[in-house]
């Protein structure tokens, strides 16, 4: 009976010793999918990838600056929308055009000195007195014109007064709404070129004053001169005053 214990024994430790043995064949594939975590290694991939979205960030930082940079210099480029020029110019065009309607002796050197070599130079000693005349004629005809002449050009700089103005509310309007440095210094440029018109009025009116005044002054001077001829004239002995009898009353 022990004899035949033993030999079964023996029969069912040979049948479980073989799956056993085949086991490490079954086993192997599934030892190899194991995942092992490693904490270093996912803090170093963490880091790598703050320091990449911080390099893009930065990269899209620097873009933003960068077009605003470009638009700030786009504004600085931009051209002022409003010229005054034209009614300037047209302002300054008045004016010289009233300048050169100036009559008789104008604004010319040339003719000025032959003016002052005839009309107003010294009295001929032998010019007759119809002569001396139409002398003095002809210079009170052109102080009468230089008054003229003044006055127009007072009236026509007094006529730009309003154009001046609304030209300069709407350059100092555009110089405050400016959105660049290149429009502000336009609006300025242009300020200061209104400035040079009113300027060029302030001077047509001076030089137009100035031959009025200088016209009577020489006059005046040309007078005195042809009175001291004439007066010469009178008081010289045999072409001058002659005595004669005179009848006031006449008898019955």
């Amino acid at each position: 009976m022990t004899v035949r214990r033993s030999r079964v024994a023996l029969f069912a430790a040979t049948i479980l010793s073989v799956p056993l043995a085949l086991s490490p064949i079954a086993t192997t594939p599934a030892a190899a999918q194991w995942i092992v975590y490693d904490p270093t290694n996912y803090v170093q991939n963490v880091l790598t990838a703050a320091r990449s979205l911080q390099q893009v960030t930065n990269q899209i930082t620097s873009l933003q600056n960068e077009a605003t940079m470009l638009i700030n210099q786009a504004r600085n480029l931009a051209s002022l929308p409003y010229s005054s020029l034209q009614q300037l110019q047209q302002s300054v065009q008045k004016t010289q055009a009233l300048l050169q309607q100036a009559q008789n002796i104008a604004y010319d050197v040339q003719q000025i000195d032959r003016a002052f070599q005839t009309t107003y130079g010294a009295a001929s000693t032998t010019a007759s007195s119809a002569s001396l005349i139409a002398d003095a004629k002809s210079r009170w005809q052109n102080s009468v014109s230089g008054l003229q002449d003044a006055m127009k050009v007072q009236a026509g700089v007094v006529g730009n007064i309003d154009t001046n103005r609304a030209q300069m509310s709407a350059l100092v309007g555009s110089s405050q709404s400016a959105t660049g440095a290149l429009q502000a210094t336009q609006a300025g440029n242009q300020l200061l070129a209104l400035q040079a018109q009113q300027l060029a009025d302030l001077t047509a009116v001076v030089a137009a004053n100035g031959r009025a005044q200088a016209l009577q002054s020489a006059e005046q001077a040309a007078a005195a001169e042809q009175g001291r001829e004439q007066r010469r004239r009178f008081l010289t002995p045999g072409t001058g005053y002659q005595a004669g009898n005179a009848q006031m009353f006449y008898g019955n």
